[in-house]
Parts: C-alpha cells; sequence; structure tokens
C-alpha cells in the first residue's frame, strides 16, 4: 500500500499498533506496520531498554513511542503522586472491599517494597514525560511520538521538531482534534469510544468522517473498534489513511498478558468491555470485572483525579494478581474484545486483517450495485 501516512513514515502498510510490550511493538513494525511504544509504566532506565532491543529487533525500520502528557495534574498531599497523599477513606474502603472478597492482604515483609516499585514505574507527570522524551530522543529508529492526552506542550513539541520526529495525537472530539491542527501536528488519531483506554462518547462511525474534515489536509487514523479488515475497510470509506489498533494484540502470543487475563478476554464479549474511571481517574474503558463494579456501586467512593486514581488503585492490582482473582482481575481494552477469542500471532493478525480488508475492497463494487 502506498498512501499519505505509508510515505510519512516509509512503511509498507499504514497498521499502526499500540502495546505496552515490546515484543508486539518489534513483530507490528517487521510486519510492514509502525509500532509504538506505550510509556506510562516505565522509568527512562526501564525505556532505555526496552528501546534497545526494540531497534535490534527491527533493523533500521520506524516505530513509535506514546506519551501520557495530561493537561490537567493536581497535587493533593504533595508536588509529586505519593502513598501518603492520598485519602484516608478511598484506602481504608479500598482494603475492605478486598479483604471482604477474600483476597489476601500483601505480606508485611514485602508490602512497602513492592508498592514502592511500582510507584516509580508510574510515569504520567510532566517532569516524568520531559525525562521518558530524552531517552526516546537518543534512538534514531523512533519516527513518531504520540500523546494520549491532548497535544503535547509547547516546548516539547519544540524539540521533537527539531529532532526530525513526527508528532500525533489521540482525539475522541472534533474540538480536540482542531487543537491538535491548529497547534501544527503531523497526523491525529480519531478513537471512537469502542477503543480501550482513555475514550470520549463518540462512536467511531460518527467521530472518524467528523475528525477528517475537520483537520484535512492532516492524515488520520482511525482508532476504536478495529479488529478486522471489514473495520479498515469502512475506516478509509470514512476518510481515514490508517488504522490504530490496540486491544487485538492482546491475545497474541507476543502479548505479556498473563494466561489468565487472556483467558478472561477470550471469554468476554463486547459488552464487557467498560467505561470506567476505576483504573486512572479519567474515563476509560476496561475488561467489566467486581473491582471495576465496585467503585459505581452505591457507597463507593469518587475516583480520585489522575494520577491520584492510578497510585490508589496499586495495591488493588498487586493483592489480585498475586491471588489470581479472576472475578476481580480487569486490564484495558476495547468493545472488540467480543473477536479475541483465541491465540494468535500479531503477524497472523495482521495477515487476517489485510486479507479480508483486500477481499471487502475487491467485492464492495458489486455489493454495492456499482459494476
Amino acid at each position: 500500500m502506498d498512501n499519505a501516512v505509508c510515505r510519512m513514515f516509509g512503511i509498507e502498510i499504514p497498521v499502526f499498533g499500540f502495546s505496552h510490550c515490546r515484543n508486539v511493538i518489534a513483530e507490528i513494525t517487521r510486519a510492514g506496520g509502525l509500532g509504538c511504544l506505550g510509556t506510562a509504566y516505565q522509568t527512562p532506565e526501564q525505556l532505555e531498554i526496552e528501546l534497545r532491543w526494540i531497534d535490534e529487533q527491527v533493523g533500521g525500520r520506524p516505530y513509535g513511542v506514546n506519551l501520557m502528557l495530561p493537561k490537567k495534574f493536581e497535587s493533593l498531599g504533595g508536588e509529586k503522586p505519593s502513598f501518603e497523599g492520598l485519602p484516608e477513606g478511598h484506602v481504608r474502603w479500598q482494603r475492605e472491599l478486598l479483604d471482604a472478597a477474600g483476597i489476601p492482604p500483601l505480606p508485611e515483609s514485602e508490602r512497602d517494597t513492592l508498592m514502592r516499585e511500582e510507584l516509580e514505574r508510574l510515569h504520567v507527570t510532566p517532569e516524568h514525560a520531559g525525562e521518558l522524551l530524552d531517552v526516546a530522543l537518543r534512538h534514531p529508529n523512533v519516527k513518531l511520538v504520540v500523546s494520549a492526552l491532548g497535544s503535547p506542550p509547547k516546548a516539547i513539541l519544540e524539540r521533537l521538531r527539531a529532532a526530525g520526529v513526527r508528532v500525533g495525537a489521540m482525539t475522541g472530539a472534533v474540538e480536540h482534534a482542531l487543537q491538535h491542527k491548529e497547534n501544527g501536528l503531523d497526523l491525529v488519531i480519531a478513537q471512537g469510544t469502542e477503543a480501550a483506554g482513555h475514550t470520549g462518547v463518540v462512536s467511531s462511525m460518527v467521530l472518524w468522517p467528523a475528525v477528517v474534515d475537520a483537520v484535512a489536509p492532516i492524515p488520520v487514523l482511525a482508532a476504536g473498534g478495529i479488529g478486522r479488515g471489514r473495520q479498515m475497510a469502512a475506516a478509509f470509506a470514512l476518510g481515514a489513511q490508517g488504522i490504530w489498533c490496540g486491544s487485538i494484540w492482546h491475545g497474541t502470543r507476543e502479548s505479556d498478558l498473563s494466561d489468565e487475563m487472556k483467558g478472561l478476554l477470550y471469554a468476554a464479549r463486547a459488552g464487557d468491555a467498560v467505561q470506567t474511571r476505576s483504573k486512572t481517574g479519567k474515563p476509560g474503558r476496561m475488561l467489566r470485572s467486581r473491582y471495576t463494579e465496585a467503585w459505581v456501586a452505591p457507597g463507593a467512593p469518587k475516583t480520585l483525579p489522575m494520577p491520584w486514581q492510578s497510585v490508589l488503585n496499586i495495591e488493588a492490582r498487586l493483592r489480585i494478581d498475586r491471588a489470581r482473582a479472576l472475578d476481580h482481575m480487569t486490564c484495558p481494552v476495547g468493545q472488540i474484545v467480543g473477536d479475541i477469542t483465541h491465540e494468535s500471532s500479531v503477524r497472523q493478525r495482521i495477515y487476517d486483517i489485510l486479507d479480508e480488508f483486500a477481499e471487502t475492497m475487491s467485492t464492495l463494487p458489486a455489493r454495492a450495485g456499482l459494476e
């Protein structure tokens, strides 16, 4: 394939894949697309290790990184996220919730160390983003930086432009897409509410063409509910020049999700991917579980602002994972989860998408009565 985004990055297919797993990123990139590594849970030291490994795997092909750049950052009990800054009532409610479910507390001898290590990995403040950017810019194969929460700040934009790195940003609303255009971004990722992670409320079918029209001639990648070739064809029909996929890689053998988590995804249906604030404090789509449901039950406290909700649920996540409490386990996933029914490889997923896309495009005129 040869269109604007393929030429922009020198890639063979306009398939962009997001994942926190380096194996997935490398495989997407080797297959001719462009993988984009999530960095929200990376220290600068760990990101350096990950990017060096990817560099070794992709043979000079371009790839990207995704940075969490929240415009609104609140300090509750201090300038930086800390356990000491958490409201006591929230901590107590969460512990009582897990205690009542029979999920054991963390061993006293390990608890503080485990939680501190997880807190050190949580990089979602402006200062953290700058540290991660420093690492990314040391790697010449990083050709794209995507901001997950709005346009990057001016200082970061200037650094990226000076380094010759393309800049993109996610959007779930036309007004945000217009801000990206005003800021001179290279591409916009229009993410419908069907997607995993932080999402708006507008569906892909409505959002994609509206964003395409609003930011033209900037190329748009379509995200949200894409896991098959027919969905890719729909994205192109609505004006997109590429697709951005995340959830579909969860069920692949390259994914670093646990076997238990993969099993839950294989059994889930589209309606089991629900919007919740329980992970980060911002609306995000996750796999429904007893933990996500507890946060919207009567008597639940109000979720904390970003990044404090993420700090709060560190202990819960550690307890749930250690106990392998399947009914409380969750992860970000979009409504395409209903199509994630068995393990496959990243490369096979891409081939399946492209095969169905080609078949759809070749037979569409006949089905539409245009031949």
